[in-house]
């Protein structure tokens, strides 16, 4: 290479290569999931959560194959002589290179070379290896090049230090947000994940296959699964290189009584009767706000609501609307499973309940407007549970969602329509109304049936009849003609 072509390389690399390294490589780690929107096929379920992180990984993926085209792209427009290939889950560095120690090439000075750097293929690796693939191109274009340990990649394949579980958790959240997006139900989800982590593994252990298994195979049932889900998301995130050889325990959920309308309609009435009977208190919280507490137990019951899905950035303004003619409910798109508009149950409660009384509302609006994090919405949804248990009511918060799954199968609703509407799967619907479905409703949609069929048989019985009075209306009036 002359001289002059030496300088406009090394020119390139001083100037615009500079300013590609620190001003498009911020942008690199932009919001990559700003405009995604993830389908709303998860409901709770292990099913529909896989659902969720796989369109989630999808994402990331695309995002990461478009930004490596145009790192390639820069690359080649700034006349760097270095590319950047995948192979698997680690990027290379290829370039054409002066021929490596020990390579017997007849009659080559010269030779393409793919560089193992111990890079991952991931939009974090991806800034690294850009960053090498100028630093390389550097070195080619001064022909100061030489094949040294890093080149030559020894210390990549060096067996890396198996780090201890704390060392992991230290980094985890960082790691985490690297490559799933942040959300109110992701930043929800996160802090059980350090927590049962914390409260299962000792953290001065390696981060070995071995060990995780062996702390898993100690429990059974739903606390094995718990671990089996959380382990392998910090196996993934960390890439760690294995799998866990432990299988899910099966578990069957233990016997509820769902409520039906006269004792929802009965446990509404708690509320005011608490308020009547209670002690003078200068609690704020029991001042006035049991009444937005009843307002919620009103719409859990009305509705099928998740109860954080009147707490995320309530649509108060539409609820109140007068073109609101179908007493509609917004759930927010930041919620587990996106935005809705969810139909009521049994519309009559609407009015029942007093849902569109505006002092509860306006308490709701005063309290959600102090939501400063994740951690308040859990609070106001472990406060629910504590006003059930304060006013006597008998069962669980979740148990109306329940109620409404069992309703709306009764009331001959399309499965579909009601899942829809629930906001979950039809699987996870059919499993809930099945699940809960109890002897009492059993009895009810067979009473129903029957007394259908005999309504049936009875109309059938009086066409006939009407058929054969009509024959013999015609027939006399033959003989009189």
């Amino acid at each position: 290479m002359s001289g002059e072509n030496q300088g406009n390389c090394e020119e390139t690399y001083s100037t615009s290569t500079h300013e590609y390294v620190n001003a498009d490589l911020t942008d690199l780690f932009a919001d990559i999931f700003a405009d995604f929107e993830p389908q709303n096929t998860t409901d709770g379920s292990y099913r529909g959560t896989m659902a969720k992180i796989k369109a989630t990984e999808l994402r990331y993926q695309a995002v990461f194959e478009q930004k490596l085209v145009e790192a390639n792209t820069n690359l080649k427009r700034e006349r760097i002589r270095v590319s950047i290939k995948q192979t698997g889950n680690s990027l290379q560095l290829r370039a054409t290179l002066p021929l490596k120690p020990g390579d017997s090439s007849v009659g080559k000075q010269k030779k393409q070379y793919d560089l193992s750097l111990g890079i991952p293929a991931n939009l974090e690796g991806l800034k690294t290896a850009i960053e090498e693939s100028y630093e390389l191109g550097k070195l080619i274009a001064r022909h100061t090049f030489q094949w040294n340990e890093k080149y030559l990649g020894i210390k990549s394949r060096e067996k890396q230090e198996i780090k201890t579980i704390g060392e992991l958790l230290d980094i985890f959240e960082e790691k985490y947000y690297q490559t799933r997006q942040k959300t109110i139900t992701s930043q929800n989800t996160f802090p059980n994940y350090i927590s049962v982590i914390k409260r299962n593994f000792p953290l001065t252990h390696l981060a070995t296959k071995e060990n995780f298994e062996a702390i898993i195979n100690s429990f059974q049932g739903n606390k094995k699964n718990e671990l089996i889900a959380v382990t392998s998301v910090l196996i993934k995130t960390f890439n760690l290189g294995f799998k866990l050889d432990v299988k899910r325990d099966n578990v069957t959920p233990a016997h509820r009584e769902i409520p039906d309308d006269d004792k929802i309609i009965y446990s509404f009435q708690l509320f005011e009767k608490f308020a009547l009977n209670r002690k003078n208190t200068n609690k704020s919280d029991e001042i006035d706000t049991w009444e937005m507490w009843r307002w919620v137990y009103g719409m859990l019951a009305t509705y099928g609501l998740r109860p954080r899905e009147l707490f995320v950035e309530p649509d108060i303004n539409w609820w109140m609307s007068p073109q609101n003619i179908d007493h509609t409910w917004k759930v927010n798109k930041n919620t587990k499973t996106g935005y809705r508009e969810v139909i009521p149950f049994v519309p009559e409660w609407i009015e029942l309940f007093d849902l569109k009384n505006s002092k509860p509302l306006n308490i709701l609006e005063q309290k959600v407007a102090k939501i400063a994090s994740v951690q308040n919405i859990n609070w106001m949804r472990r406060d629910i549970s504590r006003w059930f248990r304060k006013v006597g009511i008998e069962f669980q918060p979740y148990d109306l969602r329940h109620a409404c799954a069992i309703r709306a199968h009764l009331q001959g609703i399309p499965i579909k329509a009601a899942a829809d509407n629930l906001g979950h799967t039809v699987d996870e619907h059919t499993k809930t109304y099945q699940r809960w479905f109890g002897i009492e409703n059993r009895k009810k949609a067979f009473g129903e049936v029957i007394s259908q069929k005999s309504l049936i048989e009875l109309q059938k019985n009086e066409i006939l009849a009407l058929r054969m009075e009509n024959e013999r209306l015609r027939l006399e009036l033959e003989i009189l003609r």
